[in-house]
Parts: C-alpha cells; structure tokens; sequence
C-alpha cells in the first residue's frame, strides 16, 4: 500500500468554540514506531468526550452541562491546565477521535508484517504496559495522543484487535467506547440474572449499549428518555420506557419496575437526574455514572445512601481485557450498532452541532 507523506486531518487548535476545529489537507502522515501500526482510517466515531476536551469542561470552573451554547462557542471561565478527563493539560495541536475502523497500512519495528491490510478497530485505553492496573497511568488514545479524526492514524500493537463482522466501517465505529463504557458500568455494579436496571439518557450511545448488554446479562431494563424519543428508544429493546420529564421521576421509575424494585441505575446524564435515580433506587441498589451531560453539580441527600446502603460508582478508566470482552459481543452478533448518521470528515464542525442539538438516538460517524 502507497503511503503519502501528508494527509487530511481535522487538528484541534486550542479550547474554546467550533472555530478551534481545522480541517487541513497538509499534514504529516504518522510514522509508525517500533511496536506500532499505521491504520488508513475509514470511520472514527465522534463521543462528548471530543466536545469536553475542546471546550475544557473537564475543568472546575465549568459548572453547567454542555449546552448548545457552550458546546458551540466554550466557555468563558475554564482552566486549561486540567482541561482533559484526567485533569491535566492538553497538548496542541491535537488530533482528536478515538472511535477508529480502518485496515493496517504499515508496521513499525518489531510488529509481523501479516498484520498488513487486516481491518482492525482500536481499544482507545492506553493502559501503562507494566502497570496495567495503575489507573493513574493510563491515558486514552484522541486526548493524550492523536487519534483518528484523520486519514491515517498510528497506535501500539497491543491496542489493535482484528475485527471479524458484516457489519460496515462506519457501524462499527459507532461501538467501541460506547459499548466499552456500558460493559464497564456492567461489571462496576455487578448487574445479574433478573434484576432490575435503569438507564438514564437511554438515547445515547452509551445508553442504548447499557440497554443491550443489561438484557443479555438478563436484567429487566427500564430506559429513561425524552418524550419525543420514547418510540425511538423503544426500538432498542428495553422492556419498559419512562419519559424524563415525569414529575416524580424517581416514583415513575418504581412503577415501571415488575415488583417496583430497582437494583442498579446507569447514567451519564447527572444533573436534576442524579437525585431520582438514587431515590428510585431500592434498599442495597448500586449507581454508576460516566458522564454528566447534564450538569456536574447534583444534590445527594446522604440519609439515602447512609440508610438505604447504597453504593455509588464513578466509571471511566476500564480494566484491561473489557474492549475483548466487547469485540466478541460484535463478532458474536450479541449486540447491534445504533449508528444516526455519518458526515464527511470535513463537515466536523457541522457534525458537532447536530451532536450538541441531541436531536437523534444513537451515535454520529465522521468519514474520512
């Protein structure tokens, strides 16, 4: 395969609005080191975590959720020095996407040239070689790193998995994080074999993969979601939906639950949802959260989790051996993509303003 020395790329420039997003046909294609690949790109998915990093919301100073109209324009009190998910500073120019299906173009030292035209997806979780459970160590590949929102992008050996699917390029980039996320809120509240789960921002990807995956491991699911997105979100396949909007959320909750008894939420919303999902919640429930679109400040009144013996967990860092797990769901035909639409990859600024209308179900993928 003819590799170029230059390429089109979208480069992230610095935080702040859509004006930091550049789509450049300049440059330099990545040279594989010892133990990497070069993947010619042919779809990388967009997540919120592109649209954190840009607008560094990962920082104290943002208080609110990501609105249309910071997502558009930043915000104007951040701290750039922790404006990535791990806190720290992020490093410009930067190539940003993690969700990447391509086929190998080229290897670096020390990697077996049969590896050459496999199409491949990529385990975004840059886990530190000798310390793989170190969570401090790990980094993730499109924020610590240049990622795939580009023709060509290079990473180490250990996180390329051949893939084995009907399922076409732009399909599968919709599931590598969002389904690597649910499977890791999954085994974080240990969820079993006739319990009950609820999803919040079911119409997400991260949502509509825990709907998926908390069937298959047997859970009755109870999706939460806008009004408007009930029938959409219904198609996924949870057993019952409840509309957000409800007045006691968390008793609506109840009562679409088979013997009103909830054992697990999941959620990325956060926000005005956070307080009913932990209220819904029966005696010993579990709650996971990856995410907080709707708002990183929530009110918790401790006398349920003191005297209800609730357990609470943050999700982000999964374990080595989830993304695995996850291509085997693919391969195995377990679990679906839930792909909206597809854009040019020159079209990113425009793509992330449809993302931040949250005016569709499922997830968006940029083409090279």
């Amino acid at each position: 395969m003819s590799i170029p020395e230059r390429m089109r790329a979208v480069v992230l420039t610095g935080h702040g609005g859509l004006d930091k997003l550049e789509y450049r046909d300049d440059v330099p294609v990545p040279v594989p080191a010892p133990g990497e690949v070069l993947i010619r790109v042919a779809a990388c998915g967009m997540n919120n975590t592109d649209i954190n990093t840009r607008t560094a919301w990962y920082s104290e100073p943002v208080t609110s959720g990501i609105t249309q109209t910071g997502g558009t324009e930043g915000f104007s009190k951040i701290r750039s020095e922790a404006g990535s998910w791990g806190r720290e500073a992020v490093r410009f120019p930067l190539i940003q996407g993690c969700d990447v299906v391509g086929r190998v173009a080229q290897v670096g030292p020390g990697v077996p040239q049969s590896w050459l035209g496999e199409r491949v997806m990529v385990d975004a979780w840059l886990h530190h070689l000798e310390s793989p459970d170190d969570l401090a160590k790990a980094r993730y590949f499109g924020s610590e790193c240049d990622g795939g929102f580009a023709e060509y992008t290079k990473i180490r050996q250990e996180n390329v998995y051949s893939i084995h699917s009907p399922f076409s390029d732009a399909e599968l980039a919709s599931m590598p994080c969002v389904f690597v996320t649910a499977e890791h809120q999954m085994v974080r509240t240990r969820v079993a074999a006739g319990e009950t789960v609820v999803v919040a921002g079911a119409s997400g990807g991260v949502g509509s993969a825990v709907i998926q995956l908390a069937k298959n491991r047997g859970a009755y699911v109870i999706a939460v979601t806008s009004r408007d997105k009930i029938d959409a979100v219904r198609a996924i396949g949870p057993h019952a939906v409840v509309g957000r909007e409800e007045d006691n959320l968390a008793e609506a909750i109840r009562a679409a639950a088979p013997d009103g008894t909830v054992h697990v939420a999941c959620d990325v919303v956060g926000g005005r949802i956070f307080p009913q999902l932990v209220r819904a919640l029966a005696p010993g429930g579990r709650y996971v959260s990856s995410g907080a679109i709707s708002g990183p400040l929530a009110e918790l009144d401790l006398r349920l989790l003191i005297y209800r013996d609730l357990e609470l967990y943050g999700s982000t860092v999964v374990r080595q051996g989830t993304f695995a797990r996850v291509l085997s769901y693919i391969e195995d035909g377990a679990v679906r993509p839930v792909l909206s639409k597809t854009f040019p990859l020159a079209e990113i600024r425009e793509a992330q303003a449809e993302f931040l209308k949250k005016g569709f179900v499922g997830k968006l993928v940029l083409v090279p």
